[in-house]
């Protein structure tokens, strides 16, 4: 990419960012100062308060964690560190999130439960009760909330009164969604909460973060199946050494995240981002209905997030020619990922506002122009 371009990251993450949380990367950090360590508890409290809300729930029954790497490395380091020897997880697979999260159980050797299910269909409840009446082995769920493999929702609350009545740890991937959905964990459930600094914050990538209903986390002190992703040791780490990291933190990151969180309380707070995401959204979809493209996942199940729409029925359509004229015109939208269906995405998180997509849908009318896209009555499934 050509860096003199102010390219708009229309992605599910790493998004858009601002100037002023880029530019606060440009001072280095020790690992060791009191004073980052200090902003890595103060993150840390932020944190548990924003998974909290308004839920009046005791913020000294939750805590939370932070990890190095990309988002499946929290989602990897939860997995592998809060089931028990003993235990079975129950995933939900309808989307390539939750089979990640699937195939990771596999790999650490933890006994699974997958739910297969069609990547533009919610969690089946029927499914996941009828599973805890016949494996009562199963002693936790993982389940991802906003499937950007489509765009999809899955009902995160639901699966929580579920969890609830069958006494099941519920581990909610809410990769995607935190601070971009309203929601609280008491709300929603989980014992659980996974994130990333590269998402609905609006930082950028380098770790990835767990919210954690602490009586239910400190049980798990040993269970964990590898050394650097320990989530008990690092959380321990933090925990009682004023904010330090186990290994080598990534300090520009945390620094970029920290005020990105400044950010997020500027514009208002979860409730006023999620409405500006859910504005993104709706323009997105009207207009590129508008033009002639269909959205893949129904309206009722249709996160705020990332919408896929469906190829055209034209033969010509090359979805490389049309990202290339899309880039020309400094917009960058995300190829598909869905199993059976041919279809790309488009995100609307990040510092992206509506006007950002009104010009967007201006961009992509000139360049189905431009490449003699026939759109005809609509785009079709393949």
């Amino acid at each position: 990419m050509d860096d003199d371009i102010p390219y708009l990251l229309l992605t599910p993450g790493p998004l858009t960012t601002t100037r002023t949380v880029k530019e606060v990367m440009l001072r280095d950090y020790c690992t060791w100062d009191d004073d980052y360590n200090s902003i890595v508890t103060r993150i840390r409290g932020r944190l548990v308060r924003l998974a909290l809300g308004d839920s009046g729930a005791a913020e000294a029954d939750y805590t939370s964690v932070l990890m190095q790497g990309s988002g499946t490395f929290s989602v990897e380091a939860t997995i592998g560190s809060v089931i028990p020897p003993d235990g079975k997880l129950l995933v939900i697979d309808n989307g390539a999130y939750g089979n990640r999260i699937a195939l990771i159980t596999e790999r650490l050797g933890i006994p699974l439960h997958t739910i297969k299910q069609p990547e533009t269909e919610p969690a089946d409840f029927a499914r996941v009760e009828a599973a805890f009446e016949s494996d009562p082995d199963i002693t936790h769920v993982a389940m991802v909330h906003c499937e950007t493999t489509t765009g999809l929702l899955n009902p995160a609350a639901e699966m929580g009164q579920l969890c609830a009545k069958y006494d099941k740890t519920y581990i909610l991937d809410a990769m995607s969604s935190f601070a971009g959905v309203e929601m609280t964990m008491p709300e929603v459930g989980c014992q659980y909460l996974i994130s990333s600094a590269n998402k609905c914050i609006q930082g950028v990538p380098g770790f990835g973060f767990v919210i954690a209903h602490r009586a239910t986390f400190e049980k798990t002190k040993g269970w964990a199946r590898s050394l650097s992703l320990d989530l008990f040791d690092q959380w321990h780490e933090m925990e009682t050494k004023g904010g330090k990291w186990r290994y080598t933190s990534p300090t520009h990151t945390v620094r970029a995240f920290d005020r990105a969180l400044d950010e997020l309380d500027e514009e208002g707070g979860i409730s006023r981002r999620a409405a500006r995401y859910a504005e993104n959204n709706r323009l997105l979809i009207d207009g590129m209905r508008q033009i002639g493209f269909q959205s893949l996942v129904a309206a009722e199940y249709q996160s705020p997030i990332i919408t896929s729409f469906i190829y055209p029925d034209d033969p010509k359509f090359d979805f490389k020619q049309l990202y290339d004229a899309m880039k020309r015109r400094r917009f960058v939208i995300y190829p598909g990922k869905v199993t059976d269906v041919d279809c790309f995405r488009i995100g609307n998180i990040g510092h992206v506002f509506p006007d950002d997509i009104r010009e967007l849908l201006t961009a992509i009318g000139a360049a189905v122009e431009e490449l003699g896209i026939d759109l005809g009555a609509g785009a079709q499934a393949s």
